[in-house]
């Protein structure tokens, strides 16, 4: 199966369990890899029989910038909810991350993997 990269996508949201981290919006970066059949437009060089990835990345960073969730595991979920959504997608990984959110860490964050269903 082929992949399509959305690679390093940094937006500003509020994602946190504590007071502080509610008060303001914090780095998020996401990492996305969607799976698909590109042999299509591998062929025709017609962006219609492809995924859009400015299309995904733009839906993506407009809900983390507004979904206001507690955990960057529901963040995850949502995204790669939104990943499958889209026509073609049949397999999608996400990585949400916290830059700098655990002191002599650069980053923390989640990593999944899910398949459309049927």
């Amino acid at each position: 199966m082929d992949q399509l990269i959305i690679k390093d996508l940094f937006v500003r949201g509020i994602i946190g369990v504590n007071d502080w981290e509610r008060e303001k919006p914090q780095e998020i970066l996401i990492n996305i890899v969607l799976f698909a059949d590109l042999s299509k437009v591998g062929e025709s060089d017609d962006i219609e029989d492809s995924v859009n990835y400015r299309t995904v990345a733009k839906k993506v960073q407009e809900h983390a910038e507004t979904a206001n969730r507690l955990t960057v595991e529901r963040l995850a979920t949502d995204l790669v909810k939104i990943c499958l959504a889209e026509p073609g997608v049949l397999k999608a990984r996400v990585r949400v991350e916290k830059p700098g959110a655990v002191r002599f860490a650069q980053s923390v964050g989640v990593e999944i993997e899910r398949s459309r269903q049927g």
